[in-house]
């Protein structure tokens, strides 16, 4: 049977982790959507309220489903991992994939993403995980 996760949460929460482990163990493909949204190649960057645009991580569910409808369509299953923090970038992705699908938000006290986050070898900030993490936050699904 063929279906979708997506993963999503703030930055530092344990999204990246959970969806690579959760790809292995149902040989899954795991689509890191954050990846496709920071390659200039892919996506120009625009701002909005602040954030990287709804029209950004529109264009990233695009590029992201070009790859995926054939691996769905072979029964497949599909990890999507990704802050998600815009609600329309959910829906948006939900309306082009006509697959069963399951959504996951993982919280965690900011302390602990600012902690986690401190700890990469590439780090994005502390304004940037408590940037995300309000807007992440902001919404359940």
């Amino acid at each position: 049977m063929s279906y979708y996760i997506i993963i999503r949460g703030p930055l530092g929460c344990g999204k990246s982790t959970i969806s690579e482990e959760l790809s292995k163990r149902i040989n899954g493909k795991h689509i890191a959507m954050d990846r496709i949204v920071d390659n200039p190649k892919l996506v120009i960057r625009e701002k909005e309220e602040g954030y990287i645009s709804q029209k950004n991580f529109i264009q990233a569910n695009e590029i992201a489903c070009k790859e995926v409808t054939q691996l769905l369509k072979k029964d497949r299953p599909v990890i999507f991992d990704g802050n998600f923090y815009w609600k329309s970038q959910v829906e948006d992705l939900i309306s082009r994939l006509d697959f069963p699908h399951y959504v996951f938000t993982l919280k965690a006290p900011l302390e602990v993403c600012i902690k986690r986050d401190s700890e990469r070898s590439k780090t994005h900030g502390e304004i940037a995980a408590m940037v995300v993490h309000k807007k992440s936050t902001s919404f359940n699904h």
